[in-house]
C-alpha cells in the first residue's frame, strides 16, 4: 500500500452472472453484498473507462443514488475506488441521493466525464429487494453497448481492485473535502435539475394555475422523486403544501413496489376517481425517470402522453420553435408516429432501452422520445425525466385551458385512438422464457398469411435495428405480428428484473370511429391476445392462464 492506496484480491469465483443489460446491473441486495461483487464491477469499469492501471486524474465523477437499501454503503466504496484511481473531483448528491434525470443534468451542465448511478429503477427495494448500478458517460446518457460488454469482459478476468483506507466520507453536509489528491464535493442533489426546467418551461403560467384553484396530486412512491417534486411543486410554483404525497425517500420505498402504473400506484388512481378528486394526478418511479399522468377519471397510457406532448410541443417555451423528429421504441404504441406524420417531421423506431435513443439526441435528429413503459424525455437530458413530463403537461393545461382528458381526447379526435395494453408474465424460469421465444422466432417465416385465432397476420419478424448515426446493428429485439389493418401483437423478453424473466405481450390496434374510443380496454383487445396465445403458446410454456399485470 503506498499513499494509503491498495491492492485487494477478489474471489477466486468467476463473476459471469453479473452482464449488464440495457439498463446496467440489477441484482438482489443479498448478491451485491458478496465480498468484492460490487468493486469487482467497478473495477471492471474504471479499467474500460481509463485503461488498466491508468489514472483518471483531470477528470470529474458524479455519484448518487435512488436512495434504497445499500445505497449509502456502496457510496462510501465507489468514493473509496474513486480516490485511489485519482479522480480530480467527485460530485455527490447530498445524503447520496440523486434521481436519475439528476445525474444526467450534473454531467451535462458541470461538464463531468461520467456518473455512476445507484438505482434499480422501479423494482422494489429494503433488504430483500434489488440493487443495481449503471454508468451514464459525458452526454449524460446510458454506456453503449460496446463499453457495457467490455466491462462484462472485463469482470471475467482480473483477480483484485484498487481502493484506500479512507475513515466513512460525509456525504450529509453541503460542502467539500479533499481526500489525497481528489476533491468530493457534496452537493444540492435539485439545483441543477431545476436549472435545466426552468430554461424549458412557462412557471409563470403554471404558477397562475395553482393560483386559480389547479388541484395536483404528485405520488412520489416515497422514492427519489419526492424532494425534486417538492422543492419545485409546491416550494417553487405554488401548489399547495401535501400536493407532493410519499415524498421522503425510503430505503424500501414504504413496501411499496415504486413502478408508477394503474396497480402499483391503485391509491393514487383511486383518489383521481373519487367524486371529490383533484384535477390532474402524477407518480414518478424508484429513480424519478418514470412517470404516470391521469386526469380526473382518466388515466393517460404513455405512448399517448407522448403523442399529446408532441402535437402541443410548440406551445411550451423550450420547445417553441418545433421538433426536429420524435422517437420512440418498437413496442410502444404508433400514436405518436400518425402525430410526427401530420407535422411532417420524422419518427424513429428504435429497441427499447434509452440508450438508443442517445445517438439521435446527440445527432440532433430528434427532440421528443419515448417508452410505453412510462418513460419520456427530450433533447434537455440524457434521460428520460418524469418530473420533465408532469410540468410539460401542467404547461399544456396552463396555456389550452383544457384538462388532461380533453387534451387526450383532441389527439383520438385527429388521429384516431391507438388502443394499447401491455401484459406482463413476472419471474418466469429462464430456460422456460426462452424456450418459448425460441420456437416463437423458429415459426416466424411461416406465419405471414396465415389466419390464426380469427386473425390474419399480414407479416412477421424479429425486429432488429440499425443505428442511423453510428451505423450499429441490435439483432432480436423484440418478435412483431402486423395484421393488415395495423394492429399489432409484439412479444419480447425483459432484462429490468432480478428473477427469472419477464414476458412481455403488447396490444395495439388502431381504432379511428369515435363512437368506439370508450370500449373497455382489454375487451377491445381480446382477439389480440388470443392470438398472441395461440401463436406462443404462452400457458403451454409457462403454466399461466392469464397475465401477472396488464397495464
Amino acid at each position: 500500500m503506498e499513499n494509503g492506496v491498495k491492492l485487494t484480491d477478489l474471489p477466486s469465483q468467476p463473476f459471469g452472472d453479473q452482464q449488464p443489460g440495457t439498463s446496467g446491473l440489477r441484482k438482489k441486495v443479498t448478491v451485491f453484498q458478496q465480498p468484492g461483487y460490487l468493486e469487482n464491477f467497478v473495477q471492471a469499469l474504471f479499467d474500460q473507462l481509463h485503461g488498466p492501471g491508468q489514472s483518471a486524474a483531470g477528470q470529474t465523477l458524479v455519484l448518487g443514488g435512488d436512495g434504497r437499501y445499500y445505497n449509502r454503503v456502496a457510496i462510501q466504496t465507489l468514493l473509496r475506488m474513486a480516490v485511489a484511481r485519482g479522480y480530480d473531483r467527485v460530485l455527490v448528491g447530498q445524503g447520496g441521493i440523486l434521481s436519475t434525470p439528476a445525474v444526467s443534468a450534473v454531467i451535462r451542465r458541470q461538464r463531468a466525464s461520467g456518473g455512476i448511478i445507484l438505482s434499480a429503477s422501479h423494482n422494489p427495494g429494503g433488504p430483500a429487494g434489488d440493487f443495481g448500478i449503471k454508468y451514464n458517460g459525458a452526454n449524460g446518457g446510458p454506456a453503449p453497448e460496446s463499453l457495457t460488454s467490455a466491462v462484462y469482459q472485463r469482470t471475467r478476468s482480473i483477480d483484485h481492485y484498487l481502493s484506500c483506507d479512507l475513515p466513512a466520507v460525509g456525504i450529509d453536509q453541503l460542502g467539500s473535502q479533499t481526500l489525497g489528491q481528489t476533491v468530493v464535493e457534496v452537493i444540492d442533489p435539485v439545483a441543477d435539475h431545476a436549472a435545466v426546467l426552468r430554461e424549458l418551461f412557462d412557471f409563470d403560467a403554471i404558477r397562475a394555475l395553482f393560483a386559480r384553484g389547479f388541484r395536483l396530486r404528485y405520488d412520489a412512491m416515497w422514492a427519489v422523486g419526492g424532494p425534486y417534486a417538492r422543492a419545485l411543486l409546491e416550494g417553487e410554483l405554488g401548489a399547495p403544501a401535501g400536493t407532493v404525497v410519499h415524498a421522503t425517500p425510503l430505503e424500501d420505498f414504504g413496501g411499496l413496489h415504486p413502478d408508477p402504473n394503474p396497480v402499483n400506484a391503485a391509491e393514487l388512481v383511486a383518489c383521481l376517481f373519487a367524486a371529490d378528486g383533484p384535477d390532474m394526478g402524477a407518480a414518478s418511479d424508484g429513480d424519478a425517470d418514470r412517470n404516470m399522468v391521469l386526469g380526473r377519471g382518466f388515466v393517460v397510457a404513455p405512448s399517448d402522453s407522448l403523442a399529446v406532448l408532441a402535437a402541443h410541443a410548440h406551445l411550451v417555451p423550450g420547445y417553441r420553435q418545433g421538433l426536429a423528429g420524435v422517437a420512440r421504441s418498437m413496442p410502444t404504441s404508433t400514436a405518436v408516429d400518425r402525430v410526427a406524420s401530420a407535422l411532417g417531421i420524422p419518427c424513429h423506431e428504435t429497441p427499447t432501452g434509452w440508450k438508443f435513443f442517445g445517438n439521435l439526441l446527440d445527432a440532433g435528429q430528434v427532440t421528443l422520445c419515448g417508452e410505453e413503459s412510462y418513460g419520456t424525455g427530450s433533447n434537455h437530458l440524457r434521460e428520460k425525466d418524469g418530473l420533465w413530463a408532469v410540468l410539460f403537461w401542467l404547461n399544456l393545461v396552463a396555456v389550452t385551458g383544457e384538462s388532461v382528458e380533453q387534451l387526450v381526447r383532441g389527439l383520438w379526435r385527429a388521429h384516431g385512438r391507438c388502443v394499447y395494453s401491455r401484459h406482463d408474465y413476472e419471474a418466469i424460469p429462464l430456460a422456460q422464457a426462452e424456450r418459448l421465444i425460441s420456437e416463437l422466432r423458429a415459426s416466424l417465416p411461416a406465419l405471414a398469411g396465415q389466419t390464426i385465432a380469427g386473425q390474419t397476420i399480414a407479416w412477421a419478424d424479429d425486429f432488429a435495428y440499425t443505428d442511423p448515426v453510428d451505423g450499429s446493428r441490435s439483432e432480436r429485439q423484440g418478435v412483431r405480428l402486423v395484421l393488415a389493418d395495423s394492429s399489432r401483437v409484439v412479444l419480447r423478453l425483459s432484462g429490468t428484473g432480478t428473477e427469472g424473466a419477464t414476458l412481455r405481450v403488447y396490444l395495439e390496434r388502431h381504432e379511428p370511429d369515435p363512437a368506439r374510443h370508450d370500449l373497455p380496454l382489454q375487451q377491445a383487445l381480446a382477439p389480440l391476445a388470443a392470438l398472441a396465445e395461440a401463436v406462443a403458446r404462452i400457458c403451454h410454456h409457462t403454466g399461466r392462464d392469464q397475465p401477472d399485470v396488464m397495464t
